[in-house]
């Protein structure tokens, strides 16, 4: 497999080409394919904004509300660009990548422990809330999956971030690309408190019509759609959905390069102008 690299003008500064350079990046049977991967990802540019700054005049004199879409991009909403109506906690996940015996591109996935009052039993991404000593979303993502699964930050070359996506709590949750430098040394090890089990699937499977289902929801009026991927490994079936999958359908758009083979059909959410209240 072979990726192209984006004819976009460079996006990161200085300290991305200085994690790059580690020699640690270079080991291994996969340094290669994951360089020509970073560099790719290296020139990756968030998509404009595409807002209605009428529609958001109008929902405002009616009701004193603003659009956002939870689950999706933030970059497609009003909140990027008009911070200071929108405040919310921080939340950063891991995308773990690695390549997979078959020469597969693939990603490491947690399933939730039963346990657990909120989201248990349910697929998720590494990751979790910000901490005031973490230095970035990096920072963030690679400490919650230490705590969850016994991933050392020091295996993880990190490459990029995408644009931040808001959970239906209104959480802003940026997706942080990494690469396994060492599958080898990985051994999972998950804290029983939070995590039932750790297991791994193709990333090309979040933008292929296949083991996928939808369901139409509907919003204040507005109509989306909530993708369901259905998938087995070493006997035990998974179903990831939701926000998790909506990160995975991105990542995998982004990285391969090409949209996903489905209506994606974001929804449009309103919420109160002064989230804090």
């Amino acid at each position: 497999m072979s990726f192209s690299i984006l004819k976009r003008l460079p996006l990161f500064s200085p300290p991305f080409v200085n994690v790059m350079a580690s020699s640690s990046f270079y080991c291994g049977v996969q340094s290669k394919r994951f360089l020509v991967l970073a560099q790719q990802l290296r020139h990756y540019k968030p998509p404009p904004c595409s807002w209605d700054d009428n529609e958001e005049r109008i929902i405002e004199e009616a009701a004193g509300k603003f659009v956002s879409q939870v689950g999706f991009q933030e970059s497609v909403t009003r909140v990027a660009q008009n911070p200071e109506k929108f405040r919310s906690k921080r939340a950063a996940v891991l995308i773990c990548l690695f390549e997979g015996d078959a020469g597969d591109l693939r990603v490491i996935l947690t399933k939730r422990s039963s346990r657990l009052s909120t989201h248990s039993g349910e697929v998720s991404l590494p990751g979790g809330k910000a901490d005031e000593g973490d230095k970035d979303d990096g920072d963030t993502a690679t400490r919650e999956a230490k705590e969850e699964i016994g991933l050392d930050p020091s295996l993880v070359n990190i490459i990029t971030v995408l644009e931040p996506f808001l959970s239906k709590h209104l959480l802003r949750v940026v997706p942080v690309i990494g690469v396994l430098n060492d599958r080898k040394a990985f051994k999972p090890t998950p804290n029983p408190a939070e995590v039932d089990a750790v297991f791994d699937a193709p990333l090309e499977m979040f933008i292929k019509d296949e083991n996928r289902s939808a369901e139409e929801r509907e919003w204040m009026g507005e109509k989306y759609l909530l993708h369901f991927f259905d998938y087995e490994i070493e006997n035990k079936r998974y179903l990831i959905w939701g926000l998790t999958a909506g990160i995975l359908i991105r990542a995998a758009s982004v990285v391969y390069q090409r949209p996903p083979a489905f209506l994606e059909q974001s929804p449009k959410f309103k919420f109160p102008g002064l989230v804090d209240k």
